[in-house]
């Protein structure tokens, strides 16, 4: 069938904007290309360890792996895990190494725990001073992963981890050992519970006054209630709708349940999908080889497509970066332009993950976006060539076998997932604001069309318990834009502010017109306000939203892409930036050991990152 002028004119943009890419990444990609090619021609490695060395490396094995490891041809895979029992996105992976085991020992191989990461939870640190550790977990993450991987005796890597900046932070760390195959493998989200919508309304009620605390508790008890991701669309479940629509999953594999025996499959698949592709076989895939350019457009385009989480605008510029690749916020913008919002899953709506999953799915939004002619579909994926694999969905056969059979042609139910023909929005859920304030991001696909555009006096806050102390005295009244600075990475480690969330919108339930500029960060629960975030340059690196003042008139207009002040350009070039006083967020909770992390982190735009930038 001949392509409509509409795809053709969509396929030839999204290559516009990869060329784009791959141009201005040529030199930093030849580099890395280069790099990890030279490192496979050392590998495997193991043999070539000293006598002392290799003995180390299999000195707790049973016997058959230890014979293996010492004399034996068979893979060693390392498995990067980030289990915890405390937190229910990752408490399921206890039991993943015994199933990767036995797979690795099935195809002849080993498999062993090359070394955990820590996986804190920004639901348990919310508005508490352990979350502004949160975003540099990421790197540290990344950092964990490539000492777990340096003892140099492994052939392939399997990761375990689902959350904000654990995927992330392996995705880097998996980068730096590119030379070796990489395939990540989720835990899935918990059943549903109470709907999301439900306990934002008790938050917000909480927030006026008109529950308790035991009723709060009660609500968020019954939303958060068992093994899983949360099933709001935030980070965790972005993440794993990027790591499906990038190759790095198995077809299907993100949105299965925890403890099924649909997931244990996939788990051991996973495992022996990763002993397959070493550079001992011959479908050798190398994981930075594998994620080119086209790959991470295919997720930025995911990710508008799906609503996703605007801890992304971050995340994936550093992810790209550490395979070589120069992402911008302009090439998320321009890929917003051509792509259309095909998901309404909360806080974009009432549905959570669980209902997106069985409204079709990942299957199903591959499938459409493939037909529009907006993804890649002839990268390398962990299953194979081409992306058209990904349209398909894994069942368990009555034999108790695990198969793939064709994923739906249609949604099951189009409040949730929608067809491009009918989008619910036809443009990307995200947009990029510039203007003399700076450079932010605000996920428009949660927000009312109404409130694209606010314009309104500036009230002014150094943290969210300021703005909390200002509501609860009554004093937030009128139109305003709450601007809430000193809350970048340099400041204080850039945390999420989504305390702000229930008292602005009771407020813009009430009537008031009001929005949110800040140099911190929301993510994917952004919600109904509308939100200009992570302002770069931030207030502690010299940005001007230091130099805002109570009373300024600051317009947010996500229609024309602006971000700008109402202050005469004369007296706007001679104010000084208002100081604050950072010291109370250097200490304690551990804040005082990241103060070389708030010292070389970059900016928001190039990946909040202490690595150095592509």
């Amino acid at each position: 069938m001949a392509e409509s002028p509409q795809t053709s004119s969509v396929k030839a943009r999204l290559g516009e904007i990869t060329e784009r890419i791959v141009r201005r990444s040529h030199d930093t990609r030849s580099r890395y290309l280069d790099r990890i090619a030279a490192a496979a021609e050392k590998a495997p490695s193991r043999a070539k360890l000293g006598c002392a060395n290799q003995a180390h490396g299999f000195a707790a094995c049973g016997p058959g792996d230890k014979a293996m490891l010492r004399e034996g041809s068979g893979a060693n895979l390392a498995i990067v895990t980030a289990y915890n029992d405390m937190l229910s996105a990752h408490q399921p992976y206890e039991h993943y190494p015994a199933l990767i085991r036995a797979a690795a020992r099935a195809a002849g191989g080993v498999a062993q725990v090359a070394g955990g990461v820590p996986a804190m939870c920004d639901g348990v640190t919310q508005g508490e001073a352990g979350m502004e550790l949160s975003l540099f977990s990421r790197d540290v993450i990344a950092l964990s992963t490539a000492v777990a991987l340096s003892h140099q005796t492994f052939d392939a890597a399997v990761y375990l981890g689902i959350c904000d900046k654990i995927v992330p932070g392996l995705v880097i760390g998996a980068l730096s050992f590119g030379h070796l195959p990489a395939v990540f493998v989720p835990a899935g989200p918990m059943t549903s519970g109470l709907p999301n919508d439900e306990k934002a309304k008790i938050r917000q009620l909480f927030a006026e006054g008109k529950v308790g605390r035991d009723a709060l508790l009660e609500a968020e008890s019954q939303s958060y209630h068992g093994p899983g991701t949360c099933t709001f669309y935030g980070t965790a479940n972005t993440n794993q709708m990027m790591m499906e629509i990038m190759g790095l999953h198995l077809p299907g594999a993100s949105f299965v349940n925890p403890n099924t025996p649909l997931r244990d499959a996939l788990t051991t698949a996973a495992a022996e999908r990763a002993m397959e592709v070493t550079a001992l076989g011959n479908d050798y895939r190398p994981v930075g080889r594998m994620l080119d350019e086209r790959v991470f457009v295919n997720g930025i385009v995911g990710l508008h497509a799906t609503g996703g989480s605007t801890n992304h605008t971050m995340h994936v510029v550093a992810m790209a970066a550490a395979a070589g690749i120069k992402l911008s916020w302009d090439d998320f913008s321009d890929l917003a332009d051509i792509t259309p919002l095909l998901c309404r899953v909360y806080p974009n709506g009432k549905a959570d993950v669980n209902h997106f999953h069985a409204a079709g799915g990942m299957a199903f939004i591959i499938r459409e976006l493939i037909g529009e002619g907006l993804l890649h579909r002839d990268v390398e994926t962990v299953w194979g060539a081409g992306l058209d694999a990904y349209t398909s969905e894994p069942r368990l056969s009555s034999e108790g076998e695990l198969v793939w059979q064709d994923g739906p042609a249609t949604s099951a139910d189009e409040n949730v997932v929608r067809p491009v023909a009918r989008p619910f929005h036809a443009t990307g859920g995200l947009k990029l604001l510039a203007g003399d304030i700076g450079r932010a991001v605000i996920k428009t696909s949660a927000i009312a069309s109404e409130r694209h555009v606010i314009e309104a006096p500036a009230k002014v806050f150094h943290s969210q318990e300021e703005l909390q102390r200002a509501f609860k005295a009554g004093t937030l009244t009128g139109d305003f834009v709450a601007v809430v600075r000193y809350q970048g990475p340099k400041a204080n480690g850039m945390p999420e502010l989504h305390k702000l969330m229930p008292p602005l919108g009771v407020l813009q339930d009430r009537g008031q017109k009001v929005a949110l500029v800040t140099d911190g960060r929301l993510s994917g629960a952004s919600g109904k306000v509308p939100a200009a975030i992570h302002v770069t340059p931030e207030a502690a690196d010299g940005g001007a939203i230091a130099l805002i003042r109570e009373g300024d008139i600051v317009r947010v207009d996500a229609v024309a892409g602006t971000l700008t002040v109402k202050v005469d350009p004369a007296e706007w070039a001679v104010r000084t930036p208002a100081a604050a006083d950072l010291e109370a967020s250097h200490w304690g909770v551990g804040r005082e050991l990241f103060g070389s992390f708030r010292a070389a982190v970059g900016t928001a735009d190039t990946g909040a990152t202490i690595f150095a930038v592509a």
